[in-house]
């Protein structure tokens, strides 16, 4: 199979999936609850695994592997996306059953964004090796600067993109069920549910430019890092739900995330004199997950055993 038929092949599974998933199973607008999001965060989870074994018959275990560890760490970044997520429709007043649908378009619009950036950042790695070095001074940076963040904090007025929106175009005040646009003497006006789509568009392109060089840090294969991208961000929908009710039990998971982010970058760093196997950064990277977790976990039940 040529590498033109994997990425056709692998193009062809995605918007059959997506079309599924908003055709079929998601056609009427709902608030997914608890038990069906688990299990939809479960399938696409159980749909990654599946293309990693493909890799694996098809390419070997080292592909696989970087495959594996490229979701896992993308897969944890996107658990910080998702508190923001939270934040911009709290912020927002978006009603829960039209949020998987702002979601829904806004994977849309990032599996174009970190296809463009992927393509740029492999570009450039192949053509100036030294800026695998840069990146990984970035990513060191990031991380530390999200290790000493306490709380997140979005500022919605100042995005240029919704101040520019805002300015020039016609935008109603009161959102319309679940439309983006409506029509009204024959122009389309956009409502404030497609200024949330905005703002979620614009801080995935701030999460792409932490995530997308830290999974460069485990490979440099296009087809891996972007395969890898794109099933994280299918389970990101469903694992919004799942998370969004519980996200004070993970208030302190940043501080894993942040660490992960300075393991990759310090990997990146090092690759010119050490190169670290993907199965060993997964090891890593997955027991830093695991005790972030269980730390976050034990001191959300102190501190409510202290406030009851």
């Amino acid at each position: 199979m040529t590498p033109t038929l994997l990425w056709l092949g692998f193009a062809l599974i995605v918007i059959v999936m997506l079309a599924l998933d908003l055709g079929i199973f998601h056609r009427r607008t709902h608030t997914p609850r608890l038990k069906e999001s688990i299990w939809w965060s479960i399938f696409w989870t159980v749909l990654a695994l599946a293309f990693n074994v493909g890799i694996y018959l098809w390419s070997g275990s080292r592909p696989a592997m970087q495959f594996l560890t490229a979701y896992v760490v993308e897969r944890s970044l996107s658990m910080d996306n998702i508190f923001v997520f939270l934040l911009i429709f709290t912020y927002f007043k978006v009603a829960s059953d039209v949020q998987y649908k702002v979601l829904f378009w806004g994977i849309i619009g990032a599996l174009v964004m970190r296809a463009l950036f992927i393509a740029a950042g492999v570009a450039l790695i192949n053509r100036f090796h030294w800026i695998i070095y840069v990146f990984g001074l970035f990513l060191i940076y990031t991380g530390v600067r999200m290790a000493m963040e306490k709380d997140k904090e979005i500022h919605v007025e100042k995005n240029p993109l919704i101040r520019f929106y805002r300015r020039f175009l016609p935008a109603l005040r009161r959102y319309v069920g679940h439309q983006f646009f409506i029509r009204r003497r024959g122009m389309l006006i956009a409502t404030p549910l497609f200024i949330v789509l905005l703002v979620i568009e614009s801080m995935d392109i701030v999460f792409a430019v932490d995530s997308i060089p830290a999974v460069l840090g485990i490979t440099q294969n296009a087809f891996i890092v972007y395969t890898s991208n794109v099933f994280a961000i299918l389970g990101l929908r469903a694992f919004y739900f799942v998370l969004a009710g519980i996200t004070q039990i993970f208030r302190d998971l940043h501080y894993g995330l942040a660490l992960i982010l300075v393991v990759v970058g310090a990997k990146m760093m090092l690759s010119y004199f050490i190169e670290i196997p993907a199965g060993i950064m997964l090891g890593l990277i997955a027991l830093i997950l695991l005790v972030s977790i269980l730390v976050s976990v034990h001191r959300s039940h102190r501190l409510k055993d202290r406030s009851a």
